[in-house]
């Protein structure tokens, strides 16, 4: 039914290819605001007419989802806009403000009725329960799972964890109203003044929702590590260049959900000449936007593979570094002459588990390779922090 709702909505939006998420993004913002304020409605009714802070609460919460709907339509809409000369990534990441703006909306709201409901424990007064209340709750069960329902199945077509919040939290909406709906029924039944305190455990799960939204949207802005399953999608097309040495250093930067930047070092043979260079890699990065949407910027490393004395020391070297660890890797192996003397540099990856500093590691390392190999000077730069090493 939704799949189909959603299909019948696309047929007369008729968006393009690129602007069809923003689409389902805005549609998604309009059923929320106006399904939000239809519940808020309602259940304010039922709290002013029964007396009940919990159902006042749960109403001013949906309230509150009005608002959150309407900042992601906005924030969809911004976010459709085209690259301009001030923002030439796009405005994707306009989604990720909005999303901040959300969750300090939740927080604020939590801390209010925290207040309201503690007030309803010290000072307890009766409801005013009847069969009419109740089928308003239920009521407001039946649209707020359908809205969820709806939310999940755009956010599986749009890959938006903007609306797949919202479909989880629509969902955690119903089980609120279901606690609501359960205590009113108590003190119906059996007289029981319990309003105050569902009320508090209720904004007390606002407030907790509230600060794990504000983490999710800090951590979108400041940047998180890319999905594994994306670094094996990456790592599946550069296997399938057998030509190429090797890769490595690969970094991932996101400008929205949808808009995704990557750069990676290529190691080729460096008998190889510019043009049949650049054939290579022009189609590592061809296929990997059509494929995955990433626009990927390769960076040519030359091996010399065809170099007995290199190949000898880099064996050498492999060697040294695996007597440390055996996830001790390296990159960008040179022996060069420079200024009359024989250098060898290179990039080493240190392991997470290898607990000593970069001053006392490349001590050890060239104490080893004038042991080992010879009186080299050494340069080493030790990486930390990359995907793909």
């Amino acid at each position: 039914m939704f799949d189909q709702l959603i299909d019948f909505y696309l047929q007369h939006a008729k968006p393009t290819k690129h602007t069809q998420r923003n689409q389902l993004g805005i549609f998604s913002g309009i059923i929320g605001l106006f399904s939000n304020l239809t519940l808020f409605l309602i259940k304010f009714y039922a709290g002013f007419v029964s007396g009940s802070v919990s159902i006042i609460t749960d109403s001013v919460n949906n309230l509150a989802d009005s608002g959150s709907s309407l900042l992601t339509l906005i924030g969809f809409s911004v976010a459709g806009k085209p690259p301009d000369k001030k923002h030439p990534y796009g405005h994707e990441r306009f989604e990720y403000i909005i999303g901040l703006f959300i969750s300090f909306i939740i927080l604020f709201v939590g801390i209010e009725f925290l207040t309201t409901s503690f007030k309803k424990i010290l000072s307890p007064s009766p409801l005013s329960p009847s069969f009419f209340i109740i089928v308003l709750l239920i009521l407001s069960i039946f649209i707020k799972w359908t809205q969820g329902r709806l939310y999940g199945h755009v956010a599986k077509r749009t890959h938006s964890q903007t609306i797949q919040a919202a479909s989880q939290d629509s969902l955690n909406d119903v089980l609120i109203t279901f606690t609501v709906l359960l205590s009113f029924s108590v003190e119906w039944l059996f007289g029981w003044q319990i309003d105050g305190y569902v009320g508090f455990i209720i904004a007390l799960y606002i407030l907790y929702s509230g600060i794990v939204l504000i983490k999710e949207s800090i951590d979108d802005l400041l940047g998180t590590a890319p999905h594994p399953e994306e670094i094996n999608n990456l790592i599946h097309i550069l296997d399938q260049y057998e030509s190429i040495v090797g890769y490595h250093d690969l970094l991932i930067h996101y400008y929205g959900p949808n808009k995704r930047f990557a750069t990676v070092h290529i190691e080729i043979d460096d008998s190889w000449n510019l043009v049949k260079a650049h054939e290579i890699i022009d189609s590592i990065e061809k296929i990997t936007k059509e494929e995955l949407s990433i626009n990927l910027v390769c960076h040519i490393d030359p091996i010399a593979i065809r170099s007995k004395e290199q190949t000898d020391i880099y064996r050498q070297i492999k060697k040294i570094l695996h007597s440390y660890s055996l996830s001790f890797s390296f990159h960008d192996f040179r022996v060069e002459e420079h200024a009359g003397e024989s250098l060898i540099r290179f990039d080493a990856v240190v392991p997470d588990n290898l607990e000593m500093s970069d001053d006392d590691l490349y001590d050890a390392i060239v104490a080893d390779i004038h042991l080992k190999v010879g009186f080299y000077s050494v340069e080493i730069d030790f990486d930390h922090l990359y995907f793909l090493k």
